[in-house]
């Protein structure tokens, strides 16, 4: 399933192959367009400023961390709304990436129609509720 060009990005990270593929279903069924990444190396390589409305990001990686690659976005000044999911955070985790500026903090499973809210708050909170709705209506 190929969601318009127009449509609003998310960015998924995530080192489940398996969960990357079912995410990127699940948010191009939405109306999203995705761009998946195993690493946060490889999101680093491949992220344009800008061009996300929202980062999907799991705790634990291999190499970089989720929270390492939210703190070096804070470094560059990158404002992307950052989802963390886990299946394995705790609560001193998850109020971490919530200090550090994440809008929402997922443990793993979750219930689709959760996360989709999740994404939909997060550009409600980041972007006009306006500009949210329209960019999904496209």
């Amino acid at each position: 399933m190929s969601s318009p060009r127009d449509a609003p990005l998310v960015y998924v990270v995530d080192d489940d192959e398996a969960l990357r593929d079912s995410l990127q279903w699940l948010l191009e069924s939405a109306g999203y367009r995705t761009m998946t990444q195993p690493t946060a190396e490889q999101f680093l390589r491949e992220y344009e400023p800008g061009s996300a409305v929202c980062l999907v990001l799991d705790v634990r990686l291999p190499g970089m961390s989720g929270l390492d690659l939210q703190q070096e976005l804070n470094r560059r000044g990158e404002s992307l709304p950052i989802i963390f999911i886990s299946g394995h955070g705790d609560v001193s985790t998850a109020v971490e990436a919530m200090k550090s500026g994440a809008c929402h903090f997922l443990r793993k499973p979750f219930q689709d129609v959760q996360f989709l809210s999740l994404i939909d708050d997060a550009m409600r909170r980041y972007y006009s509720l306006d500009a949210a709705t329209e960019k999904r209506a496209q």
